[in-house]
């Protein structure tokens, strides 16, 4: 069973003891839900159900009647819950008996004495007979609702002393059970008792014969007596004595009777003072009344007892009376100057601030309370919005200086739909974030605290006040509520600019904190001063656009006009743009820092791990844009400004020009472990001068170049690519242009490095040919018959032979262009020589043919053939055999070096 269906239980009854019609309060549990609910009420077993006035499901007020009981239960009976149980009585007290002569505080009815003497009720006059029991026969009451009798009877009764007695009703209500015979008797007894009515003055004086006659018989012998004396007028008779007996008596009588009359009179007196503070002792004890419920907080009692008051005494011309509702006036003065520094004060909740304008409007306080708390908020806001860039600027930014319990409120963002009731949220922070976030960022979050913690409660006062819901039922019927709708609709621009204001407000105080430049020079120094404090990098920033965007979200949730938002939309504007440039700078700058981690380890690509990190550089950057770029309702898209495209994509060719700038000077880095200018011969003929490209070697100025050449070579096929395809999905604009620009400019290194390289490379063994010719005074007009290809030959072969192990260990790819610009230049060198030669002998045109026709083998360069035409022909078979036979021994001799130039079937193996 609920709570609503359980049988009344009355557990307290104040006071527990009085006498007949002694008003009672009794408490207890489920005493019903309603004046309607209680159908039944018993004190020692009388009905008090008349008397009863229900007050709550727990409270009961009646008076208590004459029950036969002086001690017993008090029973509750309810619709809902049935007859229900006690756990305390009441007591009835029965007053006592006051003869004539006993004394008396207040004044006894004498109509209805009780004789000492005779123990018996004196006799009452017939005018005063009020029968309980008109009918003589025992009551038999039935069980038919009053409200039914009232139906059937309307605008009767069934009580027998009213002017409009029915005796229907009468008969139902108390013999319904009886009997015909006893209704016969009833009948008769009603006779008797009418004939009686006639003879009721006779009968009174019938009553009083036995004392009139003693009283005349005592005067017929005091007659007698006199009489027979004969000395009536003597001095000292019976008769003057009896005279002076009787005046005494009758002086003592009079005595007495006005000492009874002055007690009479004295208990009228203090009965009518009583009876006056008993009626208006709510008015006497009112201001002492409004002080304690004022202590107490009890501001409804205290509105309610001063508008009975107001009601019954406000145009009292009773003296005493205006002087007790004058001092009832100033407690309440007072109460509404207490109520109106209270909905003044800050901070304040809503439903504190709706509580006090409803008291002040109940206390007809003037003015317009609800207006100056408005007022008051605004005020408060904007000084709260200053306050907390005060407290960064002054360096106690990880402080809250002012004291507020209430939770943070970023946390609420996630949650912007539950504002329009009222409010979470923000993940735990950990004890160190104030100490790791940078200052911007905390006031950030301390003015997202102020906004969304505050401007939602303003927007709902003021709703509150427009559709005129702060006032109560009280106020509805004075007509505050119609006055309030006009005020507000007075004050409607006044208020829109409040909110301009305060959101204006936020949003300089934003700007002066990350965009100061966008603010006039007067303002600078009013919400600026951050320029000592660290630059916010695009994570922050990133941070601090989510922070606005979710307080633009909670005020939007309000319903507020977009035209008093759009402030907060454009500075939403000017904050991803900005992120977008610094993050872009930051970049740059973190792409500078990418030669700092080259470590020259290349893979069976021939590359290193630099192009890797690039691309991934540029890709987390485009990342940490998404939630910038990204358009929420009412946003545009920042990558179709023009001028930000013109930005964004100058940042970026920047961008992509630094880490081609990176690979440049690395490049261009020195070998602190050696000279790498020694003599190619040496350097490049050692078995061990390739062991492999390891991580952790430093790598001469040469091998530097190569692995940058295939780096570059890279990036112009694959990075590029990726990267304008991870553009163009993050909606970027004017990727041709900085495709082009990077193209070219890795072009023009990759030119730049790859002569330089065939300078390092090429022009030392061109350089050893002419040398190596000429050695021991050698003359093409006077030499030997050649058995062989001359050393120098030989050299050259072995040299380019090393720079094809120096490129083939770095990229395979490299092998084909960097080889065929060796040979040339080795072909264009020897072209000159033999054309410098003015004649050759015999043998001396068989040595050079013979070291050309080798060297042919090798490459199939213009060079070599424009250097063949040009020298002596051989003629004779025999030369021609001899010149055939060299070839086959220079190719078995150097069979395996000949191989290097042969199209590579093996990949380089990864290291």
């Amino acid at each position: 069973m609920s709570r609503a269906h359980q049988p009344p239980l009355v557990t307290g009854i104040s006071p527990k003891e009085g006498a007949a019609w002694t008003k009672v309060t009794i408490r207890g549990e489920n005493l019903g839900t309603g004046p309607a609910d209680l159908i039944g009420l018993s004190i020692c077993g009388h009905n008090c159900l008349l008397t009863a006035e229900w007050m709550s499901a727990s409270k009961i007020v009646c008076r208590v009647g004459p029950a036969k009981d002086d001690k017993g239960e008090i029973i509750v009976t309810t619709k809902s819950g049935g007859l229900g149980t006690s756990t305390v009585s009441f007591k009835l007290l029965r007053p006592e008996r006051i003869g004539i002569l006993d004394q008396s505080a207040v004044w006894v009815d004498e109509m209805n004495y009780y004789d000492m003497r005779t123990n018996r009720n004196k006799g009452i006059s017939p005018l005063s007979l009020r029968p309980s029991n008109p009918l003589g026969i025992d009551l038999d009451k039935g069980k038919i609702p009053q409200q039914a009798m009232e139906l059937t009877f309307p605008g009767m009764s069934g009580d027998f002393t009213s002017e409009k007695f029915s005796a229907t009703w009468y008969l139902i209500e108390n013999h319904s059970g009886s009997s015909f015979e006893q209704l016969k008797i009833a009948a008769s007894n009603l006779k008797k008792q009418a004939t009686k009515k006639n003879e009721g003055s006779m009968a009174y004086v019938k009553g009083g014969l036995s004392t009139f006659f003693e009283a005349q018989d005592a005067l017929a012998a005091i007659h007698q007596r006199l009489e027979s004396d004969g000395t009536e007028r003597v001095e000292g008779s019976m008769t003057q004595r009896l005279e002076n007996i009787l005046n005494r008596a009758s002086d003592t009588a009079d005595t007495l009777f006005q000492e009874v009359l002055g007690r009479k009179d004295k208990a009228d007196s203090t009965r009518n003072a009583l009876n006056v503070l008993q009626r208006f002792k709510f008015l006497f004890n009112l201001p002492l009344n409004i002080e304690r419920n004022i202590q107490k907080g009890d501001y409804d009692v205290v509105i309610n007892d001063y508008e009975k008051a107001k009601s019954l005494f406000g145009n009292t011309e009773v003296p005493v009376f205006k002087k007790v509702y004058a001092e009832v006036e100033t407690r309440i003065e007072a109460l509404r100057t207490l109520l109106l520094d209270k909905l003044l004060q800050t901070p304040s909740t809503l439903h504190d601030q709706k509580r006090y304008i409803r008291y002040l409007s109940d206390l007809h306080a003037p003015g317009d309370p609800a207006w100056q708390c408005i007022y008051a908020q605004h005020k408060w806001i904007l000084q709260l919005l200053q306050n907390r860039r005060d407290e960064f600027i002054m360096g106690v930014g990880a402080l809250d200086l002012e004291v507020d319990s209430r939770p943070s409120t970023l946390g609420r963002l996630s949650h912007t739909a539950s504002l329009k009731r009222g409010g979470s949220l923000r993940t735990p922070r950990p004890s160190t974030w104030h100490f790791e976030t940078p200052q911007q960022v905390q006031f950030m979050e301390k003015l997202s605290d102020v906004v969304i913690g505050q401007l939602p409660n303003f927007w709902k006062l003021w709703i509150s006040y427009v559709n005129g819901s702060l006032f109560s039922e009280t106020g509805e019927k004075s007509g505050q509520v119609e006055k309030s709708k006009k005020n507000a609709r007075q004050r409607q621009n006044d208020f829109k600019k409040m909110i301009e204001e305060m959101t204006h407000r936020l949003v300089k105080l934003i700007r002066g904190a990350l965009l100061p430049t966008t603010l006039p020079q007067a303002e600078r120094s009013l919400y600026g001063g951050w320029e000592n404090k660290m630059e916010l990098t695009g994570a922050w920033l990133t941070q601090i656009i989510h922070t606005v965007r979710g307080c633009h979200e909670a005020l939007s949730a309000l319903e507020i006009p977009n035209d008093l938002l759009q402030v907060i939309q454009d500075l939403l504007l000017d904050l991803r743009v900005h992120c977008l440039m610094m993050t872009l700078l930051h970049t740059t700058e973190d792409v500078k820092r990418l030669a700092e981690k080259e470590d020259w380890v290349v893979d069976n690509k021939g590359i290193t791990s630099l192009p890797s990190q690039f691309e991934q550089c540029l890709v987390h950057m485009l990342q940490s844009l998404k939630e910038p770029l990204e358009i929420k309702p009412g946003e545009i898209n920042v990558l179709h400004l023009e001028q930000v495209q013109d930005q964004a994509t100058e940042l970026s060719v920047r961008i992509m020009k630094v880490f081609i700038n990176c690979l440049e000077q690395l490049s261009a880095k020195t070998d602190g472990d050696g000279d790498s200018s020694h003599d190619i011969s040496v350097d490049l003929s050692s078995p061990d001068r390739f062991p492999g490209v390891q991580e952790g070697f430093s790598p001469t100025s040469e091998q530097r170049l190569l692995i940058i050449l295939s780096n570059c070579q890279y990036l112009e096929k694959h990075t590029f690519l990726n990267l304008a395809d991870h553009f163009e999905k993050h909606d970027f604009t004017g990727m041709e242009k900085i495709t082009q620009v990077s193209v070219d400019a890795v072009r023009q290194l990759d030119r730049n490095l790859f002569e330089a390289y065939i300078e390092k490379r090429a022009d030392p063994i061109a350089g050893s040919l002419e040398p190596g010719i000429y050695a021991g005074y050698f003359d093409w007009r006077d030499c030997q018959k050649p058995t062989g290809v001359r050393n120098y030959l030989k050299e050259a072969l072995v040299n380019i032979i090393a720079v094809h192990a120096e490129v083939f260990t770095v990229s395979k790819d490299l092998v084909p262009r960097v080889l065929s610009r060796i040979v040339e230049s080795v072909a264009d060198e020897m072209c000159r020589l033999m054309q410098c030669v003015s004649s050759f002998s015999k043998n001396g045109a068989l040595q050079v043919r013979s070291a050309y026709t080798h060297s042919h083998a090798l490459s199939s360069f213009a060079s070599f053939k424009l250097a063949l035409d040009a020298l002596p022909q051989l003629h004779s078979g025999a030369d021609k055999k001899s010149l055939e036979e060299l070839q086959n021994k220079f190719k078995s001799s150097m069979q395996l070096q000949l191989t290097c130039f042969q199209p590579p079937c093996v990949l380089p193996v990864k290291r």
